[in-house]
């Protein structure tokens, strides 16, 4: 139990149905789509779809989601990949042509054909019970009427403000500056793509004139885009994929995303007695570090688009773990381990949902960089994602761009199972921290025993650009101490991701659940 005069909150409980979410706001659209008689599928788009005007940085419906649901009374789990495809004309070997050595942030080039509209059609056709016009009325309403803008949406707003162009500076900000808090944002353009779909469904987004509007105004920046491109997006289901920590089965999604990445950093932390060293102290900061390198290595070597992505077997293998654990040294770290990738400061939303039939959802929802490419569409005001940045354009690589492939992708929802049930829906957010902060809590739960809001709470760290990154929740005196162990601990600018859990308790019906302190949100049930 916490100490109650010490900062901090509590899990929040219920028995009939529940969200954890980053936004209040959200997680009251959820609950009322519960008690409307929606199940966990409705309040998840519901959720979801808020969120884009309560947090426009991180998410919108320019964006890609990836799924997990588990059907109500069954032990299984369900994966539907949300992520948009290139445009077909996309070509890795024009860009290098160009002088370009990478996938650009910023234009059109990045702009992958938004998925998640699609998926979330999907989802409410073949596992919804009220249908679009009702799970999207919420979000029709706050976008025509306005949401009052919260703190650390100020806050992610003020930093990125500079990176939107063109109409996106029209429609996200208020006489060219970032929204404070409590200002209210408002995007009527986007209620009346909401009602379109609500009436029509994903032809109202992807064909017609809001089609046109995308594709207009892509082209108009140089991207290759075509209506074909968006008329042809389509979400897949796919098996998830599973690895074990200590009775815990861990399910994350498949290639494109990085889920594999999850079960290859768990199987090596398994090597490390973790228990033996203290939470947030040093020495599991420095093996969560060196294992979080080796992880990340081999995600950024293989993990790519499902027809091209290859060695899945190597990041499932509890041998190959303990092999690449073995070259971690206790109390150093090594300079021939090769260094994170960077992780420029990345948005992104997560919303879990349980409801009284016990059908459990975990959702992620974004744009990637915060607000995207920093484009909208003209008319209608759609903020592009820049997913396309998660190409690379090395020659032969699995994850060469090219038109028609899904990039690799970092946002994860995942589930926990324990004798062989659902036992608790979650995601950590926090661009390519999201396996590690998958880890990061699987550990802190399964080794340390905390609580599902503790665990979301504890500070974190993160390796990137040869820094690592030590939140202010250490101690200096531990930063020193990874300092002599050979890391550039830092405090770093920003906090790292955010996250969401529900735990279902089958012998008391109780559900759980917690949202992260770095976010604005809650747990909420009823």
């Amino acid at each position: 139990m916490r100490d109650f005069q010490l900062p901090g909150k509590s899990n929040a409980y219920a028995m009939n149905g529940m969200c954890a979410t980053s936004h209040p706001v959200a997680a009251r659209t959820a609950v009322r789509i519960l008690e409307d008689g929606g199940n966990a599928v409705d309040a998840a788009i519901a959720a979801a779809v808020t969120l884009g005007l309560c947090e426009p940085q991180s998410t919108g419906i320019g964006g890609d989601c990836f799924v997990l649901l588990s059907p109500p009374g069954e032990d299984r789990i369900i994966a539907l990949n949300g992520s948009g495809k290139a445009p077909a004309g996309l070509s890795a070997e024009t860009l290098r042509d160009a002088g370009h050595d990478c996938i650009p942030l910023g234009g059109a080039i990045p702009v992958t054909v938004p998925g998640a509209v699609d998926a979330f059609c999907k989802l409410s056709e073949d596992w919804g019970r009220l249908g679009l016009e009702a799970i999207l009325a919420p979000a029709i309403d706050y976008a025509d009427k306005g949401v009052p803008v919260a703190p650390r949406v100020a806050f992610d707003w003020a930093t990125s403000a500079d990176s939107l162009t063109g109409s996106a500076r029209k429609f996200y900000l208020k006489n060219g500056l970032a929204l404070r808090p409590g200002e209210v944002f408002r995007a009527p353009g986007q209620a009346e793509v909401l009602r379109r779909i609500a009436r029509e469904g994903r032809v109202g987004f992807y064909e017609g004139e809001v089609a046109q509007d995308m594709v207009d105004s892509l082209r108009a920046a140089g991207g290759v885009h075509t209506a074909e491109d968006f008329a042809n997006c389509a979400c897949t289901y796919t098996d998830p994929i599973a690895g074990t920590y200590k009775g815990l089965e861990v399910v994350e999604p498949p290639p494109n995303g990085q889920g594999a990445t999850v079960i290859l950093l768990l199987n090596m932390l398994e090597q490390f007695d973790l228990p033996s060293v203290e939470p947030f102290g040093a020495e599991r900061a420095h093996f969560e570090t060196e294992a979080a390198k080796l992880a990340l290595d081999a995600r950024d070597r293989y993990i790519a688009d499902p027809g091209t992505s290859t060695k899945l077997s190597f990041f499932l293998s509890k041998s190959k773990a303990k092999q690449l654990a073995a070259k971690v040294h206790r109390r150093a770290t090594r300079s021939d381990l090769a260094a994170a990738a960077e992780a420029v400061h990345k948005d992104t939303v997560l919303v879990t949902v349980v409801d009284k039939d016990l059908m459990a959802v975990s959702l992620i929802y974004s744009v990637f960089h915060s607000f995207g490419s920093g484009m909208a569409s003209d008319k209608f005001g759609i903020n592009f994602h820049n997913r396309g940045a998660g190409f690379n354009l090395t020659k032969g690589h699995p994850n060469e761009a090219g038109g028609g492939k899904r990039p690799m992708h970092t946002i994860l929802p995942a589930m926990l199972k324990r004798n062989g049930k659902v036992v608790m829906p979650f995601g950590v957010m926090g661009g390519q921290y999201q396996a590690v902060g998958h880890a990061r809590l699987i550990t802190n739960i399964a080794d340390y025993g905390m609580n599902l809001q503790a665990a979301l709470d504890g500070p974190r760290s993160f390796p990137e650009n040869g820094v690592l990154q030590v939140e202010r929740g250490y101690s200096e005196e531990v930063r020193d101490l990874l300092r002599s162990y050979g890391h550039d601990a830092v405090v770093p600018e920003h906090p790292i991701g955010g996250g969401q859990a529900i735990h279902i308790d089958y012998g008391s019906g109780v559900l759980a659940g917690a949202s992260d302190c770095r976010k604005d949100g809650c747990a909420l049930g009823y």
